[in-house]
């Protein structure tokens, strides 16, 4: 990743906390605080990874997830332009005990306090504390919905109420993704996504092609889901 230092100080005032701050913890927050740039599909938060810090995605988008032992990857959450996230600082969290990494979908900007920082505001402000909490309850019930997803949806309806959904957000019919891609943001294997894909191509529903899958009959689909 690479770090800028110098930026509009106007960026300062997208952290959600930063208009309960004083005078003196803004300037505090100021000289904590980089822009973090990322490519697409390089890793922000791994094993490996030393604690970020809390992070406000300025540009692109991220996708939270957890490894089993077995290497199978389950999609948490995802992060778009505005939103903000904690568990990149999860290091001064003692409640948290898990391993959530984090990787960029797309080209990234994120605006990063670093953790110690973020630490001390959380011990001193309790605007910063409340806020923090506030995030780890709604990432927690995001985490919940997916588990509920998993374990209790059939997979042909959570397989098509990705498809649909990623169809929506963008507009265009043809979804660039490869089985292996699609897989992890199902939170599946890849033989499994390539059957159902299989299934809803005989059906009239898409269309796969190498590295990508088009949506033919985004109604059917829907009726998939209901």
């Amino acid at each position: 990743m690479n770090v800028k230092t110098e930026f509009d100080e106007q960026l300062l005032k997208k952290i959600p906390f930063y208009s309960s701050l004083n005078d003196r913890e803004k300037d505090f927050v100021k000289a904590n605080t980089v822009i973090h740039q990322c490519e697409q599909n390089n890793i922000i938060r791994g094993e490996n990874n030393s604690c970020l810090g809390m992070i406000t995605v300025l540009k692109g988008c991220i996708r939270a997830y957890i490894i089993s032992e077995e290497g199978r990857e389950i999609t948490l959450f995802r992060l778009q332009k505005g939103d903000s996230c904690v568990l990149s600082s999860s290091c001064v969290i003692s409640q948290i005990t898990f391993d959530v990494q984090m990787t960029a979908e797309k080209d990234c900007e994120l605006l990063t306090v670093n953790s110690d920082a973020f630490g001390k505001l959380t011990e001193q402000n309790i605007y910063v504390r409340c806020y923090m909490f506030e995030t780890l309850t709604n990432r927690f019930s995001s985490v919940m919905w997916t588990m509920q997803q998993i374990l209790f949806s059939r997979f042909d309806s959570r397989l098509a109420s990705f498809l649909v959904s990623e169809y929506e957000n963008t507009g265009v019919s043809e979804i660039k993704m490869t089985h292996e891609q699609i897989a992890q943001r199902v939170s599946s294997a890849r033989e499994v996504v390539a059957r159902m894909l299989k299934r809803f191509s005989s059906d009239g529903l898409v269309e796969v092609r190498r590295g990508s899958v088009i949506i033919k009959n985004p109604t059917g689909l829907k009726k998939i889901i209901s």
